[in-house]
């Protein structure tokens, strides 16, 4: 097994005791410090050969014998500034950073949001210490929320912390201790009051800013366990814990249930002259949130360096605990 240091080559016989395989699983074995994913990254940038000669297929057959040389490029500076945006900090050490994000505030940069995102704040909060694996526009990123979500994340500010937390994420806390739960405000009260949404999901073929339940097979595999916590007449409180995690799949899987979050434009258009039933007071909190009812407050992981249990609770943000308060009224 051999260390990887960026920018220097490093050169290895497949040796005759190992099975013939796939190109990135072989790697896998013989490089343990860099993650499947990345290998695979690697080989479709050219950044591997074969006996001399670069390969680009992630699946090619390899054997006893093959002479494989890896080369990792050097870390490229990330490509969105430095910004300094205030950030309320949870947690942090030397290996990552769990953040409580304000809705409103874009993870990444992306078109459209090239800055002020988290991760303009990250670079300038971490400097040079944030993870490249995420790659230069998403450096340390291993989840994220939607914009107008707000609530927990936690970001690794290395490679082993960014492998270890992203290997967590990837099981969905099925065998791990990956624990991620949210507050969601609902129209209605889903019955019965404790259950579990079971759904695919995918890109809507009508609108791609949308995500649509499809057909078993023709999506991505996306649980949520959801649990009614309170009945508000118009609306309730519920709590959803994820067991994956798809974009945007609680406002999906609510919405499917008939039940869509208040405030969610995209998944809840229809529901939009239900606010005209509310309290006064509820429909003025509701007009001030402007954006979906849904928070991320708990977060729970094993440190990936030191794999001490980590969790974090955070309560609801002002203006969604204003809507919370003017409901039960």
């Amino acid at each position: 097994m051999e260390a990887v240091t960026d920018g220097v080559e490093r050169c290895v016989v497949v040796d005759a005791e190992m099975p013939p395989g796939r190109l990135d699983r072989v790697l896998a074995q013989l490089f343990p410090d860099l993650s499947r994913a990345r290998l695979q990254d690697l080989v479709r940038a050219g950044h591997v050969r074969r006996d001399g000669v670069a390969v680009r297929d992630p699946a090619l057959k390899v054997g006893p014998g093959s002479a494989l040389a890896l080369r990792v490029p050097e870390a490229v500076p990330a490509l969105p500034r430095a910004e300094t945006i205030g950030l309320v900090v949870a947690y942090e050490d030397e290996d990552l950073v769990v953040v409580d994000k304000p809705a409103g505030l874009v993870v990444h940069p992306a078109p459209g949001h090239e800055e002020g995102t988290l991760v303009n704040a990250l670079i300038a909060h971490c400097g040079d210490s944030l993870s490249g694996i995420g790659g230069v526009r998403r450096p340390g990123i291993v989840h994220r929320l939607d914009k107008d979500t707000s609530g927990l994340m936690v970001v690794a500010k290395n490679d082993v912390a960014h492998r270890g937390l992203a290997a967590q994420f990837a099981d969905h806390g099925r065998s791990g201790p990956l624990e991620r739960a949210y507050l969601a405000l609902a129209w209605g009260s889903p019955e019965p009051a404790r259950g579990t949404v079971t759904a695919d999901l995918a890109r809507s073929r009508h609108n791609r800013e949308k995500i649509a339940v499809v057909r078993p097979g023709e999506g991505r595999h996306a649980v949520t366990h959801y649990a009614v916590e309170a009945r508000y007449g118009e609306a309730s409180l519920v709590r959803c814990r994820l067991e994956t995690g798809r974009t945007h799949q609680i406002r999906v899987h609510l919405a499917h249930l008939g039940h869509p979050l208040l405030g969610d434009s995209v998944y809840g258009g229809a529901f939009k002259t239900k606010a005209t039933r509310l309290s006064e007071a509820a429909r003025a909190a509701l007009a001030e949130l402007g954006r979906q009812a849904l928070h991320a407050g708990l977060l729970g992981f094993a440190h990936p360096r030191t794999e001490e249990p980590l969790r974090f609770e955070s309560p609801p943000p002002p203006d969604l605990a204003r809507l919370i308060g003017a409901l039960a009224r």
